[in-house]
Order: C-alpha cells, then structure tokens, then sequence
C-alpha cells in the first residue's frame, strides 16, 4: 500500500506537491469556546497521513517507537504508521484467527500501549483482550470469558495505573450482531480485569457500550454509548475496589445528532487537564472536564477513534483515513 493512495473526497483538499512534511488535509475546525484555543492552535489543520482503509479504529501511539498503531477492523489488520518510515502492515491477522469467514469486522479494534510498553488489544474475532509484548511478539490472554461465558467482541480499553483494564463488550464484530446465535453472554458489558487476571462485570445496563476513558486522577470512567435512541457519554464514580457507582450523563449527543451533525459517540479519550475527545456527533467533540463543548473537528465522514502522540499531535481514525491535528495538550 502506498504511504498516501489517491483520496477524492469532499472537504479534502491538496496544496501543492505532498512531502514528508506535508499532507493533505480533511474535515474543518469548529471553535465554540475561547478555551478551546489553549487545546488546539489557532494555526492548525486535519492533516490526512494514509489512507485507503476500509474500517480505521483504535489508534495508539508508541512512545518507545514514536509511532502509531492501528486497526483496520475490517480486513483483520494492525498497521504501524511512523513520520518517516510511512506506512507497513504490522500484525495479520490481527482479531481473527479462524477459517474462513466470520462477520464483516473480525479484526481487532481497540488498542492501546500499556505501561510496559506492551500492544493490548480487543479482537472482536477470537473475543478476547490479548497483550503482546513488542520484542519477542506472542500473545497472552487477558480475559476471553466471565462465568464460564465467552465475550461478545471486546471493543475499546483503558488502562489504570494499578494494572487493571477497563474494557467495553458490544455485538459490533458479531456475524449477526445482537442476533448472532453463538452469543453467550446476556449483557453487552463493561468488564475489568485486575493485574491478577480476575474478570469483573462492573456495567450491565447499557445497550451499546463502546468506548471508554478514565479521568486523569482515575476517579471517574467514562463509557461512550453508541445507540441512537440514547447517544450519551456515561460517567461513572470509580470506587477503591475497583468498582463503579451510580452513573450520570456526561453529554448527550441528541441535539447535534437533530441538526444534522450525525452519529452517537464511539471512541473516546481524556488529556491530562480532564478534557474528553469523543468521535460523533460529526466528527470529534472536545469537552472539558464539566462536560462543556468547546469545539468540534468537523468531518464529512464516519469517525472512531483518537489516540495523542508524544509528537505534538493528536491521530484520528476516520473510516478509510488515518489523520492528525496539533495540539498542545499531552494524553492522561
């Protein structure tokens, strides 16, 4: 695959031959709140860096190798994109080991580079959560059950400092979704999974839980909802052992879903100053920590996912793109 494929798009525009230093750019910035400007510079742009995907999603950058990977859910693969090296096929398969046909997102999806330096994954396909370390390869189970039933297809990951992970488990990489027949489970949960390996079901009461984030003092877990009769970001009081209280809505995505700006939240993530980044609502939503919006990264195309460099920027996952945009923020 090429490091930039040929994009015809609305809203995507070229400027002049395309470098190692610059890149097409997609989607506009919608500032709402002076705030928003100490996240965001005023000079900045939605940068596309590859393109030519089917289903992008989970975005997680390396430190350790200044790079950022990625999912494509759809053809079973992690990528590995880095500034100067471009683009390369990282794990395949990446979710589904199997024969033949599973569903149409078999692949893994959520990522993330745990604290030691290890690639943890969500396969929707072998329905489990897996870490892998980066030297030597070989994957090791998380979870692939609670009470003797297998997950559904594990969806987005947080980490904890204490070496637990939070993680979502709807019916999205299903062959028939909620109607699948080799469902096990009753819910579509939010589990967590101690450094001991104990599964706990701490959410049973949501009907598409998908992605989730903890707050920088880890005191609160958000959980995005992606149901269109009820398109909220959750938070829930996270308690000493590990559990969860009572949750509220965090921000309802309905009245930008009624004018227009379309889809219930996916992905999300928290910086170190407690704002969230939520792919919806059309695009990106950025909100502080008390659930205001402040601005929009406005995108003609489905979103999924964010993940923070340690390069300045921001990456985006966006149906077939993979973008980026300044920021001067740093991840939780």
């Amino acid at each position: 695959m090429q490091k930039l494929l040929s994009i015809l798009c609305v809203g995507l525009f070229f400027s002049g031959v395309t470098t190692a230093q610059e890149f097409p750019t997609l989607g506009k910035i919608v500032r709402l709140d002076p705030a928003f400007d100490q996240i965001i510079p005023l000079q900045a742009t939605i940068e596309v860096v590859a393109s030519g995907f089917k289903w992008a999603e989970g975005p997680a950058w390396s430190k350790n190798e200044g790079c950022l990977f990625f999912s494509d859910t759809k053809q079973n693969k992690i990528y590995r994109w880095h500034p100067q090296d471009g683009l390369s096929i990282f794990l395949s398969p990446s979710g589904y080991t199997g024969r033949g046909e599973y569903s149409d997102e078999p692949g893994s999806n959520g990522l993330l580079i745990n604290a030691k330096g290890e690639l943890v994954a969500c396969e929707h396909g072998d329905r489990r959560l897996t870490r892998m370390p980066m030297k030597t390869g070989g994957k090791y189970t998380l979870a692939d059950r609670w009470e003797g039933k297998r997950f559904n297809s594990p969806n987005d990951v947080c980490e904890h400092s204490s070496g637990a992970y939070y993680f979502t488990d709807p019916p999205y990489g299903l062959a028939q979704k909620e109607k699948d027949p080799s469902r096990e489970m009753d819910a579509f949960g939010v589990y967590r999974v101690d450094s001991s390996g104990k599964v706990t079901q701490i959410i049973n009461n949501l009907k598409r839980p998908n992605g989730v984030a903890l707050s920088p003092d880890e005191k609160t877990l958000y959980v995005a909802q992606s149901d269109d009769s009820e398109p909220y970001i959750m938070a829930y009081p996270l308690q000493n052992d590990g559990s969860v209280g009572k949750g509220r809505i965090f921000y309802d995505f309905t009245p930008l879903i009624k004018q227009g700006l379309k889809r219930a939240p996916d992905g999300i993530r928290t910086d170190a100053s407690g704002n969230l980044y939520a792919a919806g609502g059309g695009g990106f939503l950025i909100l502080n920590a008390q659930g205001k919006l402040l601005g929009r990264l406005e995108f003609k195309t489905a979103t999924s996912n964010c993940s923070f460099g340690s390069d300045g920027y921001m990456y985006l996952t966006a149906e077939n793109y993979i973008c980026r945009v300044r920021v001067s923020v740093t991840a939780r």
